[in-house]
């Protein structure tokens, strides 16, 4: 589990940042018209998030969490800010886990 944690880590504050930086992109597209922007960030956005699933999936199947819960951890990352507060309680609840199994 812990092997999973570090990856989900990176990629949630990673995509967290992207999500932002891709809201003001969309702001500058249809605020203002500059379009350039908008068309390099968002597939970059777009790749990094798919890679977030895939981490969140891992963690998820390590951790033996239910559905709805990696569901919700997925969409986390659909919603600005949303990652980086799901990062923190995913952290504590495996960090939390894993010294229960150790003790």
């Amino acid at each position: 589990m812990e092997s999973a944690l570090k990856p989900f880590r990176i990629l949630a504050y990673i995509v967290g940042v992207m999500l932002l930086v891709l809201v003001t992109c969309i702001v500058l597209r249809y605020g203002f018209g500059i379009e350039q922007p908008s068309k390099i960030v968002s597939p970059i956005h777009g790749f990094l998030y798919m890679l977030y699933l895939v981490a969140t999936m891992n963690l998820g199947m390590k951790a033996r969490w239910t559905w709805p819960y990696i569901l919700g951890v997925m969409l986390a990352g659909t919603v600005p800010l949303l990652s980086f507060v799901f990062e923190r309680k995913v952290t504590h609840r495996v960090e939390s886990e894993l010294a229960t199994a150790t003790a």
